[in-house]
């Protein structure tokens, strides 16, 4: 009896370490953005935004969770700073081993842009370095902003192309991060962008494909 007992409590440790190794084993991977990480105005959202098609795409040994939040900016002085929303928290307290971060279409608005515009690569800088101290030491993606196809909501082609693009350039460089070029991989497809600002099911299929290329060449 006593044999079996410690031939059981065996199991159980095994069992327990079979499970925690196979857990280390999953890579996580935090989509940090706004609302076009978050699929608004993408019809059966849950199932294809591009956090869930790129976990489709990545298979069983990844975890891709969407942090995405509507109208959230880069800006810590935006009028709905990324910084302040539970997502922040969320996507922190997740211990990513890689981090996408898409921000920056928001912050074009004139409300956000106009008052706060010029801190907009320092606060880029500030969060690469908040993922960058996590103990999970994660990998981080820059991701360009997708085309605007229509200036709505203070949303403009113009901040985002002469002054989000340029400065996302920069700190990639800076950091020795890499880019995900979804402005490129997007552009030139208006038909995916039904309401001139958002992908639909197809652009953010294309936006999953564009990121999942980028990170097999990495990992």
């Amino acid at each position: 009896l006593f044999l079996a007992m410690k031939q059981a409590v065996f199991c159980i440790f095994l069992f327990v370490g079979t499970f925690s190794s196979l857990a280390e084993s999953i890579t996580r991977i935090a989509c940090v953005g706004d609302s076009i990480t978050y699929g608004a105005a993408i019809r059966d959202r849950a199932k294809n935004c591009y956090p869930k098609v790129l976990g489709d795409l990545l298979g069983g040994k990844y975890s891709v969770c969407n942090y995405g939040v509507n109208g959230a900016t880069l800006l810590r002085k935006g009028d709905k700073p990324y910084w302040k929303l539970k997502a922040f928290e969320e996507a922190t307290k997740f211990a990513p081993n890689i981090v996408i971060i898409k921000l920056g279409t928001n912050d074009t608005k004139p409300q956000n842009w106009g008052k706060a515009g010029d801190e907009y690569e320092k606060d880029l800088r500030a969060m690469i370095a908040h993922f960058q101290k996590l103990s999970s030491k994660p990998s981080i993606y820059l991701c360009l902003p997708a085309p605007v196809y229509q200036t709505r909501w203070g949303i403009n082609e113009k901040t985002v192309t002469e002054s989000v693009i340029p400065i996302i350039r920069k700190v990639a460089k800076d950091t020795n991060l890499p880019i995900v070029d979804l402005y490129r991989a997007l552009s030139g497809k208006p038909e995916m962008f039904p309401d001139k600002i958002h992908p639909n099911a197809a652009g953010a299929k294309v936006m999953a494909e564009t990121i999942h290329y980028v990170l097999k060449k990495k990992h």
